[in-house]
């Protein structure tokens, strides 16, 4: 079997499943998407104190200052995810967690933290992939009205810029080791995130990429393995949310495509 055969058959394989998850397939993938946010939003409940304590500690700015910056954690996050799974005013539930992704970098000083912000920036990246798809149901509504097609519509950009941002996370997971296997992830890795930043076999590499990202989640994040108490459980859970959260970007890109933004778009035209 040729590489041209062995890829026709995978993209088959890509299109056969789309066929078959393409009725829940979205709504999986906003749950995954908005997961880290209602993990956050459920863990200022149960820590607010330890939170405001920090940030209190932290920027000195006294006790009222740093309960309502937990407060709007809180609500911003869990109100957020509430109206995006209900799909009520999802675009200002998404520039509310867009918000609130943008305090927290500044509050908890991840700006100076590379990987925290790649993984930030890739949260955002979901985020734009989800107001894209807010755009493709309201363009439905209107599906008799003429489109002028254009390739850099808004919603077309937006996709393109979730796509960019999302790989971010993958870029975290490369590691400076010469080891055969680990070399030989990284190269496929990378490959895979290039594949999907320019929209080239865009839904076969975010397939690939949510089956690799999967897997190493439930392996090298497994919270619930590591006892409570211990701190490392709270950064691996973190991870495992963050982690899950992005996967539901990379099955947005499969839902939705690459956009008009991209080489598999370009293809039509040549």
């Amino acid at each position: 079997m040729g590489h041209g055969d062995l890829m026709s058959r995978a993209e088959d394989v890509a299109d056969q499943f789309l066929r078959v998850t393409k009725h829940y397939l979205p709504h999986v993938a906003r749950l995954c998407l908005v997961s880290t946010f209602l993990e956050d939003g459920v863990r200022m409940w149960f820590q607010w104190a330890e939170q405001s304590e920090y940030i209190n500690a932290t920027w000195s700015c006294g006790h009222f200052l740093a309960n309502v910056f937990v407060f709007i954690n809180l609500l911003g996050q869990l109100g957020g995810c509430v109206l995006i799974l209900s799909r009520n005013f999802v675009q200002h539930a998404c520039c509310g967690l867009f918000a609130v992704i943008a305090l927290q970098t500044v509050a908890y000083s991840i700006l100076w933290d590379l990987k925290f912000l790649m993984r930030n920036l890739a949260l955002g990246g979901g985020l734009l992939l989800l107001l894209a798809e807010c755009r493709s149901e309201a363009r439905s509504v209107f599906a008799g009205v003429p489109s002028l097609g254009c390739q850099s519509s808004p919603k077309h950009l937006l996709q393109l810029g979730g796509r960019v941002l999302l790989v971010l996370m993958f870029m975290t997971l490369l590691h400076l080791d010469l080891s055969l296997l680990t070399v030989l992830q990284n190269l496929v890795g990378t490959a895979l995130m290039v594949l999907v930043a320019v929209g080239f076999k865009t839904k076969l590499a975010a397939l690939t990429l949510v089956f690799w990202l999967f897997c190493i989640n439930v392996t090298f994040n497994a919270f619930w393995n590591v006892p409570a108490h211990r701190p490392v459980h709270d950064f691996l859970k973190y991870d495992f949310f963050q982690t899950t959260s992005v996967i539901g970007g990379l099955l947005l890109v499969v839902a939705l495509g690459p956009g008009g933004v991209s080489m598999d778009e370009k293809k039509k035209e040549w």
